[in-house]
């Protein structure tokens, strides 16, 4: 029997990019309501402490595993000891409260957050620039698992892997060193099959955000003129099971492979017009409902054993 483990990312409370698009609402409010949709992982955010003597408490009152986090990379353009400076911390952080991976996102290039940029304005490598960039993303993720803390490489909207060719090509010229975190509502924004990437790509996947997408907002969108972050704003974006992507398919295909971790929703959009803890039970009921049919047992312990 497969095992999967289910978490959420807290951008569903306090969004990170959009500040607007955030609600009031305490760490501990956040993690006690995302726990009781079901949801045994939380993310990393902006309003966790940086001190494993901080955080650790606070995970074990609300019985929550810390299951991932975002770092903001710069290898793309910028130098690799400068990365390791900045990801050091954070390395001893997630290995003192043991979370499974550190999710590294591009942002060197990127106009991900930049609302003034359209998504027709996305960096692009070129061939050298790409085999370049997966030979130092290879070493830089090598680096990170060896100080005891393995990379999830996370592609991304408007950063330099964006679409589906570019992902192959990541892949292509990159090594085992730098597994790789899918995430399905990113590639179908771009376009991308996600059954084919799977497909392509499962021997390195390491952990998978459950993202799902609005397609008739994504279908509105201008590419010319509207920015990644107007697209968020916009609700292109959800959870599954209020979306337009075939999860049931989707957990299928990853069980078919034997993949066995987590799987992490993170749907980024405005609380107020989609309540966080709403979301998070019906995200949890469709992924409870996919899981069963796909042959998972669902692990239901929270806090770890550190």
């Amino acid at each position: 029997m497969l095992k999967a483990k289910l978490g959420m990312s807290p951008i569903a409370w306090w969004n990170d990019d959009l500040v607007e698009l955030s609600d009031d609402v305490s760490l501990e409010e956040c993690l006690r309501q995302s726990r009781s949709a079901g949801f045994t992982g939380m993310e990393k955010g902006r309003r966790f402490p940086e001190n494993p003597k901080e955080m650790l408490p606070i995970l074990k009152k609300a019985d929550v595993t810390l299951c991932g986090g975002w770092f903001s990379g710069t290898i793309v353009n910028d130098d690799m000891s400068k990365n390791m400076d900045r990801i050091a911390p954070m390395i001893e952080l997630f290995k003192a409260v043991n979370a499974p991976c550190i999710v590294y996102g591009e942002v060197g290039l990127s106009i991900q957050g930049d609302r003034s940029k359209p998504l027709a304005r996305k960096p692009v490598l070129d061939g050298d620039q790409m085999k370049a960039y997966g030979r130092r993303m290879t070493e830089f993720g090598e680096w990170c698992a060896e100080q005891g803390m393995p990379l999830a490489y996370h592609h991304h909207m408007a950063a330099v892997v964006q679409f589906e060719h570019e992902l192959d090509s990541f892949m292509n010229h990159s090594g085992p060193g730098i597994p790789l975190l899918l995430d399905a509502g990113h590639l179908a924004f771009a376009k991308g099959d996600v059954m084919r990437a799977i497909d392509r790509h499962h021997k390195r996947i390491s952990h998978v955000h459950v993202k799902d997408v609005r397609q008739a907002v994504l279908d509105k969108l201008d590419w010319n003129t509207q920015s990644f972050l107007d697209a968020v704003a916009l609700g292109a974006f959800t959870v599954p099971g209020d979306g337009s992507l075939d999860f049931g398919a989707i957990v299928k295909k990853f069980a078919g492979y034997g993949y066995e971790g987590w799987f992490v929703v993170e749907a980024e959009q405005d609380p107020k017009k989609n309540p966080p803890l709403k979301m998070a039970q019906v995200g949890h009921k469709e992924l409870m409902r996919v899981m069963t049919a796909a042959g998972y047992t669902v692990e239901t312990q929270g806090f770890p054993n550190v």
